[in-house]
């Protein structure tokens, strides 16, 4: 069946799918940037219950922006050019169970390091925190170890102190905050299924 422009001013699609309507519509103001963007952030946070301190990971992964995307409101839209074009980065706190604790979406070009210490700020104090070589910051070791977390952050080649004091076992599972990116994207993608099944 068609659905004209005029049907669509009518109503026809309120009257033929209300709930799928409605639905939509909260969604869209529940999920709106800035006035109520914070609602699915405050269900995120009552969510959240008892996560496992031992262990922290933190990792940042680039979203790929549609070629169009931010004419003049990037900020808002967490939107930022970096390497590979027009890019947002997601910044994930995972708990020892590879559970979100924590996120921040910036633009792509804002640096791992630069966000850490303020998203980590936000989270309880893990036992361990665990970062790769992007988080390799001497003032963010000081503030880890100031709040009582260890860190485990490989320094770069071009380090005088070199990696003496890395648990390298315990390196090995950062897979935990890689995996969670893995069921993201996983995430997306079903949502996109979801938005193309007959309602």
């Amino acid at each position: 069946m068609k659905v004209s422009c005029i049907d669509f001013e009518r109503g026809f699609i309120g009257e033929i799918y209300p709930s799928t309507l409605v639905t939509g519509i909260q969604f869209l103001s529940v999920s709106a940037i800035g006035q109520k963007g914070d609602a699915l952030k405050k269900i995120f946070e009552a969510l959240k219950v008892e996560p496992d301190l031992e262990w922290g990971f933190i990792d940042g992964s680039y979203v790929k922006a549609h070629q169009h995307s931010a004419s003049g409101q990037s900020d808002e839209q967490a939107i930022g050019m970096s390497r590979g074009g027009k890019t947002s980065k997601i910044h994930m706190v995972v708990d020892a169970f590879g559970l979100p604790v924590n996120f921040e979406v910036t633009g792509g070009q804002v640096n791992d390091s630069s966000v850490a210490n303020g998203l980590l700020s936000l989270t309880d104090v893990f036992e361990f925190t665990i970062a790769d070589k992007g988080y390799d910051k001497e003032s963010l070791r000081e503030e880890l170890r100031d709040r009582g977390s260890i860190p485990l952050i490989p320094r770069r080649k071009t380090s005088k102190v070199g990696n003496e004091d890395m648990d390298w076992g315990l390196y090995k599972h950062r897979h935990l905050v890689e995996n969670l990116k893995r069921n993201y994207e996983a995430s997306v993608t079903l949502a996109c299924i979801m938005a193309w099944l007959p309602m």
